[in-house]
Order: structure tokens, then C-alpha cells, then sequence
């Protein structure tokens, strides 16, 4: 298992190593061992999820308050997706950046989301099934979200799926409504990167 930090601090993308033979693949897509020693501190698993979505749904972009938010380890084991991090920490050397990684069910990647972090991805295949690992349950009230086709953040979003075919995003209504990533900052819904900064050190102490 390789760990490769992405251009946005605080989020990775891990590839591991497949087993193969005539009788399928066998990998281990998360190592806590691992995982600590490059992240700093352990992964407190305390959710775990499971979406299924059509070519061209857009999930995201969602994010949580600064304590605790909502660390997530994600990885897709039917279809592709491609999996986008967001730089929504005010204050941050990377604030308003991405960085992507495709997840499928041929290289088996995973992507990993430190706290305080922005999260979307874009389905490319029907049927994609992405798991998450969560370190906090899901508590409606500290969930917040950037609208996905935000032009000051300017994600790059597919225009094809997986076989080629035109896409075009599809959004959940409260999606549709979020606000741009200037309006949730003047709104003061945003987390700072002195908070997320500190939040890690805790972790790490």
C-alpha cells in the first residue's frame, strides 16, 4: 500500500496491492498501521457509508464544522467515480484549490480527507458503488455545502462517463441550493485553517 499526499494539505490518495488469480482479487483497502504513520494519528472509525449512483450524478461539495468535522476515508469497489478534494479551510496556503483522484474498481484506489476538508465526487459509471470510513457520525446541524459548479472554485467536471457517452451533472436539490464558496465565508459557515491546524495537532497529541 503506497500513500501519495495530494496538492491540497491534509488529503491522500492510497493505492494498495492486489492479489490476483483465476478466482478474482483479494487487496486490503485500508491499514490502520499504515495509515497512521503517515497521517500522524490514528483513523477513529465511527461510520461508515455507502452511496450507489448513476452516470452523472455530482455528490458534493460537503463538509463539516471544526471540531470534530468528519474525517473520511473513501474508496469505490463497483463502477468509477471521480473523487475530488476542496480546499474550504479560510486562511489556508490552498484555499479554494482541488486536487482529484479517480476511484474504479480497476486500480481500487482510496482517497483519504482530513478534517475540515471539502469532499464531491462525480459518478462515471451507472451503478458506482463508493464506501466511506467516517471518524464522526453524521450530524445534520454541522453539515454545510458549497455548490459544485461554483465558478470561483472552477472543478473541472467530466462531460463523458466511462464509455465515452455525454454526461451531464445531476444534483440533489439541497446541492442545487448551496451556496458558492464566497457566500458560505461571508456567512462565516466555513472552517479556518487555524482551527483545522489546531484540531490536528489534538489528534496527533
Amino acid at each position: 500500500m503506497t500513500y501519495r499526499e495530494l496538492a491540497i494539505p491534509g488529503a491522500w490518495e492510497i493505492t494498495p496491492v492486489q492479489h490476483g488469480d483465476p478466482r478474482g482479487v483479494f487487496l486490503e483497502f485500508f491499514q490502520g498501521g499504515a495509515f497512521e504513520q503517515t497521517v500522524g494519528h490514528r483513523f477513529g472509525l465511527a461510520q461508515g457509508n455507502c452511496s450507489v449512483s448513476a452516470a452523472g450524478v455530482l455528490r458534493g461539495i460537503h463538509y463539516a464544522d471544526v471540531p470534530p468535522s468528519q474525517a473520511k476515508y473513501v474508496t469505490c469497489p463497483k463502477g468509477a467515480v471521480l473523487d475530488v478534494v476542496i480546499d474550504v479551510r479560510v486562511g489556508s496556503p490552498t484555499f479554494a484549490q482541488w486536487d482529484t483522484v479517480l476511484l474504479d474498481d480497476v486500480d481500487r484506489r482510496a482517497i483519504y480527507l482530513s478534517e475540515g476538508l471539502g469532499h464531491a465526487f462525480f459518478s462515471l459509471e451507472d451503478d458506482s458503488t463508493v464506501l466511506y470510513l467516517c471518524s464522526t457520525p453524521f450530524t445534520p446541524a454541522r453539515e454545510h455545502g458549497v455548490h459544485p459548479l461554483d465558478p470561483t472554485v472552477g472543478i473541472e467536471w467530466p462531460t463523458t462517463d466511462r464509455a465515452g457517452r455525454p454526461v451531464t451533472p445531476q444534483l440533489s436539490d439541497k446541492d442545487t441550493a448551496a451556496p458558492t464558496l464566497l457566500e458560505a465565508a461571508e456567512r462565516g459557515l466555513l472552517p479556518t485553517w487555524e482551527q483545522t491546524r489546531a484540531f490536528a495537532e489534538q489528534l496527533a497529541g
